[in-house]
């Protein structure tokens, strides 16, 4: 991170507990990296990026309420200013179709932390 620079505020979206409070943990050790808030719907990710001003929103793309391409929409439409980085625990062809028509990266879960930052950093600044 460029000394002075303001961290990256991120959103994550994701129905496990576990998995959510992991990669919040695990992210908030990143420099440049602020987890600043977690949420576990997509109902609930657009009202979450809005309170805490999210510059990125991590979806997961298969949500218990709606899939990832309506949460991201919905966050689009409500927060233009936060972009949106898929997770997805499969790539098929839905979750590539639905992450190229967002305009939004698409990270497998067993890639890893590292791909996982990469994008949300490039998300950061392809909408700056």
């Amino acid at each position: 991170m460029t000394p002075g620079a303001e961290p990256v505020r991120v959103v994550l979206v994701e129905d496990s507990d576990v998995y959510r409070e992991s990669l919040a943990f695990l992210l908030g050790r990143e420099p440049g990296i602020d987890v600043v808030g977690a949420v576990a719907t997509g109902g609930e990710a657009a009202l979450a990026c809005r309170e805490h001003r999210a510059d990125v929103a991590v979806i997961d793309y298969r949500l218990p309420d709606v899939d990832g391409a309506e949460a991201a929409a919905d966050v689009r439409e409500r927060c233009p200013r936060t972009s949106v980085v898929f997770l997805s625990a499969s790539a098929g062809e839905s979750e590539l179709a639905s992450a190229r028509a967002a305009r939004a990266a698409l990270v497998r879960k067993d890639e890893g932390l590292g791909p996982l930052v990469e994008a949300i950093r490039a998300a950061h600044g392809a909408g700056q």
